[in-house]
Parts: C-alpha cells; structure tokens; sequence
C-alpha cells in the first residue's frame, strides 16, 4: 500500500504529498494545464480537480498549487487517497518523452536563519533525503558541491537536507557582500548537472555515526519516548530554521537529555534559549517530570 505524506509549504496554496521513495530521478516537471501534462498520468488526473492550478513533480513528492476556490484543509486528505488509490492500481506517474518535457531550470534563494552567521539556500526540487553536516573541507567528499563551497575562504560549516544548503560563514564577510555570489554558484552547479550528493557514500557515514548508538528497540522507555518527541515536534520547527537536531543519550540517574544540533542551530545565539525554554519545557511537559535537562554535546 502507497502512503503518501501531506507536508504544507512556505506558499499557503501549494502542499506537497511526498512518497517514501524518490519518484524521479534528477529530473523536475511543472505542468500548467491538462495538455503540458501529457508525459503524465497522473497530472493529467489531478487537473480534471477543479481546484487544481499547476502540479509540479520532482524527487519523492508531488506539489499541487491550487485556485482560491477551496482551501487545502478541505480537500488535501481526499488529494492524497486519489494519489495513493492511483498509484497502487499501477498508474504512472511519469512517462519520460524528450520531445515533450523540458527540465525545469533550477531556482535558489536565500533565507534567513535565527543564526546570523547561517543563511539557508532553497532549491525547487529535492536534493537529498538524507540530512548531512560537514564541519570542513576534509569531511566533504560525499558532496562535491560542498568541496566546492568550502573553496570559498568566508565559507565554515555547510548542512544539507532535503531541498537547502546551509551555509555558516566566518565573520570576515557580511551576508550582504556575499550571498548573491553563493547563489548563483549553487544555482549553476546544479544547473550543469554537478552531484550535490552521493547517496551511496551518504549511507556509509550516517551508519558510521550510528554506531555508537543503540537500536531503537533496545533503548529504555524514556529514552524512545524522548526520540519520538523530537521527532514529531522538534525537528521539523528546526529544520525549518535550516538546522538540525539528533538524540544522543538519556542519563536516568541525572534526567539529562543529550543532543546534537547541526547546521543553522550549531552555534546559533538563540540555541541555548532554544533549548531551555523550548525543547526542555516541551519534555518536562509531555514527560510529566519536571526533572528533565537537556544540554547540546
């Protein structure tokens, strides 16, 4: 059974239903009405909706942008059981035709952080499903775009997930100075076809981070509680940050959560504001123990 996943954006009339595997390979469709979406079936399906305005296909989601005639909470979950009911009855998605479908150019921009030495760099399409910080040059050889970065002498610490790049920057440089010379570099890159990450090297550090770790399952009761917390309520407020946060041990004698926080949050002024007021209440909270610490390792 096809699960698909409704995740609002930034643009309050499109939503995204993201599938659990990519659905295109390095490519990326927009389709304006019924005829642009021949090379799709499934576009072509959406748009006999009413409401339906453009679809947009790349890497595991599919983006709806609709008319001002309904609104989403209204109609997003009866979207999602069509997508999910279509592709389990083996519809296609994507027909690849050459002659009929243009990539789309690649758009970036910058987005502020609440760390002033962050900026955040959104593509318009899927760059990874794997959320990787590299603190230097050294540790970049699964991204070629980060080796890239790292040539730049202002450029610190770089984070990727999903559709952004993170940049951090020494204080030699001011945002104003610079940020236009990193988004076009970006920008081209990806344009001309460059790897912002290999996926199989990917795999190889986040199993090798993981080590130190235990199982999920083999982790005491506070300890998966405290995970699926962070999971849920946590991590996507970070991530919209352009930041990151990981679990990393639960200490039952002293109640002190330990985590991880990468990118735009690792070394960001509000963190240990973040932290105390928000992350450590909401376990306190949920945890119903007013016990619980929370530091950063």
């Amino acid at each position: 059974m096809t699960k698909v996943t409704i995740k609002e954006t930034q643009n309050p009339t499109i939503i995204k239903f993201e599938f659990q595997d990519f659905i295109t390979q390095n490519e990326s469709f927009e389709f304006k009405n019924i005829d642009e979406a021949k090379s799709s079936p499934l576009a072509q399906q959406l748009f006999y909706l009413p409401f339906v305005k453009t679809v947009y296909i790349s890497g595991n989601f599919i983006a709806v942008e609709r008319f001002s005639i309904v609104e989403w909470d209204d109609v997003k979950e009866a979207v999602a059981e069509q997508i999910e009911a279509y592709v389990d009855k083996g519809g296609v998605i994507i027909t690849v035709d050459e002659n009929k479908t243009k990539k789309q150019p690649v758009t970036v921009y910058g987005e502020s952080t609440p760390n002033p030495a962050a900026l955040k760099f959104v593509v318009n399409k899927m760059i990874t499903k794997n959320a990787v910080e590299f603190k230097n040059i050294d540790q970049s050889g699964p991204s070629p775009l980060a080796t890239e970065l790292f040539k730049f002498p202002y450029v610190k610490e770089i984070f990727i997930d999903e559709n952004y790049i993170s940049v951090t920057k020494y204080d030699i440089n001011e945002w104003q100075d610079i940020t236009m010379e990193l988004r076009t570099f970006i920008k081209q890159f990806i344009e001309n076809g460059g790897t912002v990450l290999d996926e199989n090297l990917i795999q190889t550090i986040i199993k090798d981070e993981k080590t130190k770790d235990e199982s999920f399952d083999s982790l005491d009761e506070t300890s998966q509680k405290i995970i699926n917390i962070l999971e849920e309520y946590v991590k996507p407020a970070v991530a919209a940050d352009g930041g990151n946060i990981l679990f990393d041990s639960y200490d039952e004698s002293s109640k002190t959560v330990k985590v991880i926080m990468q990118g735009a949050c690792n070394g960001c002024p509000s963190s240990t504001f973040t932290l105390k007021s928000g992350i450590e209440n909401m376990l306190k909270s949920m945890l119903n123990d007013e016990g619980i610490k929370v530091e950063a390792v």
